[in-house]
């Protein structure tokens, strides 16, 4: 399994609407797709930045089949829309991980 992780720094003055769109319409749209098992939204604590917040969005993806036909079919639109809404208010950089082990347990 990999994590297609996607960290975003985004500015305050819009970091609640981001929010607030992340969870309700990107998140939903990047998890239709179909390319994905799940997804971990997290926020970056006791980071440099005064004037904006950090997040990590982690997709979990069977193979880099599934990865690379998502960016080629899915994301530049998906991207496109971001950068649309919040074009100038953040910046953005993604990786791709291979999970070696794991040991999930949340209560």
């Amino acid at each position: 399994m990999l994590l297609y992780n996607v960290t975003v720094t985004i500015d305050l003055d819009v970091h609640e609407d981001w929010l607030r769109w992340m969870r309700e319409t990107h998140i939903p749209d990047v998890m239709i797709t179909g390319m994905f098992i799940s997804y971990r939204l997290c926020r970056l604590i006791g980071h440099e930045h005064t004037d904006a917040e950090i997040y990590a969005v982690q997709y979990a993806v069977r193979d880099m089949a599934h990865l690379i036909r998502y960016q080629n079919e899915f994301g530049p639109e998906l991207q496109r829309q971001h950068k649309a809404r919040y074009d100038g208010k953040y910046a953005v950089f993604r990786t791709v991980m291979e999970v070696v082990d794991h040991n999930e347990v949340m209560k």
